[in-house]
């Protein structure tokens, strides 16, 4: 295609709007537990190597081959690392034919080939795409639009993993997308609705008489704006709780009926204010009583009314909701499609899909239902290798490229984690980068591991020999464990040395100054215990657990039978960093000294 065809066709996409958005993709199913197009349950968080970290888009097939066949001469695959993917720079920039085709310098055997070459070392392959119309990279070659064309072709190279992102996406204000997109995404400003019909008119102010339910709205002066849902591709607001806010009416009305229903609006397209809005009665439905643009008004500050919405409402009270939920439901519904094609193509596969929206439309509420793993933030890091430099990583930063980031947000989200959902995917390993300590590393692999994040590889394993510093940390087959136990369940914050308002399991600190103990049950009735210092400094103090606060924890998350009671007195404790067994006989557990950003983790084993 030309690159005046391409734009005519996004063009073409943009003018058709958003998706047609199905009663099972509403906002108000997303508790309900079911999935779509049969996604399967029961994947353990996949772990392998991913090309981006370490070279950017300058990843080639003989780069491609050296890290599979290192990861068996490492014998990290024994160990579970069983994923290579290609990740963004492996297309040529356009289509052939309206095809995905591989870049010829950087791939000139294919991609049947480079599967091939995977699957004979006993490894798995996966690719890359992204839900827009371009990739991250500005390659013309997105899924959208063309899903069922790329699942035909992902079928045809044997894939394993496909890792899907979300740059350039058209019906929401995407990292390099237009910002005025921001109009499918929230509601217009509200100052005021009126119900009216059949002898009956009132009308409600937005300020007095309308109630904010959820997160992300904001009262001004005069209105109700902010209608939609926190973007969450920074470290902003906590992940728990209502991301979304909805504006609710208590309407009494005489007799059931339908009345119409006006709304004293202003629209603009820009964050927290656009033009599409969703009108429901009624707590939980997943039939609206409108759901699209209304008309713009001239600037965000002039309000006009649009009355030609219908309401059906019965005799006394009614819930009144408005509310723009169009930034989850359409996002739900793009990584859906090709999931559904993938199905039609090959019915029964085992194709892993990791979501990476960055958080951006909080994937943990929506995510399991079609995705294995969903991205939290924003890229871990933005300093990327290339061949021969393996780039920068951050143990903290005031923005999402860090550590400490990535772990401060994923340490509270464990309720929305499990072998029946899927998996928070706090973004790849930094391990191996420059601008991280061996000891900063070894706890990155501990949070990690006990977070049941994906365990991706990001480094240039060239670099690593078996027996060096960086292997050990990687190839340690007790902290895999961990992440790998059958149980599938995400560590719980227990304990934090900064005082809270909340509970330390659903606390958001962003200060790093502290310590944190984390708990997670093991299938074979043990539980493991992570002391973390997530400071810079050295810490020293009394950081400790007992069996009471332990089971008010997780207790509810230990399989049954298991050993564990406040009677119990013996215990065997291993350090799964040194190896090192020892007998505990009060039944608490701490550490008195962590050095800067260091961990200490052990598995705690209850002598009935």
């Amino acid at each position: 295609m030309t690159e005046q065809e391409i734009r005519e066709e996004i063009e073409a996409k943009i003018k058709a709007g958003p998706h047609e958005v199905l009663p099972e993709y509403r906002y108000d199913t997303f508790d309900d537990g079911n999935v779509v197009h049969g996604k399967k349950k029961g994947h353990l968080p996949p772990m392998g190597w991913n090309s981006w970290n370490a070279f950017g888009t300058g990843n080639t097939e003989v780069l491609t081959r050296q890290m599979a066949d290192a990861l068996v001469a490492l014998e990290l695959d024994k160990l579970g690392y069983q994923y290579v993917v290609l990740d963004d720079g492996c297309y040529q920039n356009t289509r052939e034919n309206g095809l995905l085709v591989s870049n010829a310098e950087r791939f000139p055997s294919g991609f049947n080939a480079m599967a091939d070459y995977i699957h004979a070392r006993g490894l798995k392959f996966g690719m890359y795409n992204d839900i827009g119309v371009k990739l991250c990279s500005s390659a013309y070659v997105g899924t959208c639009g063309h899903e069922a064309d790329d699942a035909k072709s992902y079928i045809n190279w044997n894939i394993d993993f496909i890792k899907v992102d979300n740059c350039y996406y058209l019906w929401d204000n995407a990292t390099f997308s237009d910002k005025r997109n921001a109009k499918y995404v929230f509601a217009p400003a509200i100052r005021s609705i009126r119900i009216f019909g059949d002898g009956f008119d009132k009308k409600y102010c937005a300020l007095t008489d309308g109630e904010i339910r959820g997160g992300c709205i904001v009262k001004t002066s005069d209105c109700v704006t902010s209608i939609g849902t926190y973007d969450g591709t920074g470290p902003g607001p906590s992940p728990v709780g209502p991301r979304s806010g909805e504006l609710v009416f208590k309407v009494n009305v005489p007799k059931a009926g339908d009345y119409r229903l006006e709304i004293e609006y202003a629209t603009s397209c820009e964050e927290g204010q656009g033009s599409w809005l969703q009108v429901a009665v009624g707590e939980k439905t997943t039939k609206l009583a409108y759901d699209g643009f209304v008309p713009e008004t001239p600037v965000r500050t002039v309000f006009e009314t649009f009355s030609d919405i219908t309401v059906s409402l019965e005799a006394g009270e009614n819930i009144v909701r408005l509310m723009n939920h169009r930034r989850q439901e359409n996002t739900l519904c793009s990584y859906s499609t090709l999931l559904k094609e993938l199905n039609k193509q090959k019915p029964g596969h085992d194709i892993l899909l990791s979501i990476c929206e960055w958080g951006k439309t909080q994937p943990q509420n929506w995510g399991y239902k079609v995705g294995d793993t969903w991205r939290i933030l924003n890229d871990i890091t933005f300093r990327v290798g290339s061949d021969g430099d393996p780039g920068v990583g951050s143990w903290k930063d005031d923005y999402t490229p860090s550590v400490t980031t990535q772990y401060n947000k994923a340490v509270i989200m464990d309720e929305f984690a499990g072998l029946d959902k899927g998996w928070n995917d706090p973004d790849m390993l930094m391990i191996g980068m420059n601008g991280l300590t061996d000891t900063m590393y070894r706890t990155h692999m501990a949070m990690w591991c006990m977070l049941n994040a994906p365990l991706m590889l990001g480094l240039d394993l060239r670099r690593v020999k078996i027996g060096d510093p960086i292997w050990q940390i990687i190839a340690n087959k007790r902290l895999i464990d961990l992440n790998q136990d059958a149980l599938g369940v995400q560590a719980k914050r227990i304990y934090s040395s900064i005082p809270g308002k909340y509970a330390a399991d659903r606390e958001y600190l962003t200060n790093i100054d502290r310590v944190d103990i984390l708990a997670k049950p093991l299938s074979d009735g043990s539980v493991a215990l992570s002391f973390i210092n997530v400071s810079e400094d050295e810490k020293n103090g009394d950081f400790s657990v007992d069996v009471s606060t332990i089971l008010a924890g997780i207790g509810a998350k230990l399989p049954s039978g298991n050993k564990w009671s406040s009677e119990t007195k013996k215990f065997t404790v291993t350090d799964l960093w040194t190896g090192e067994v020892s007998e505990n006989t009060t039944g608490v557990f701490g550490v008195s000294t962590l050095a800067a950003c260091d961990n200490v983790t052990i598995k705690v084993t209850p002598n009935a």
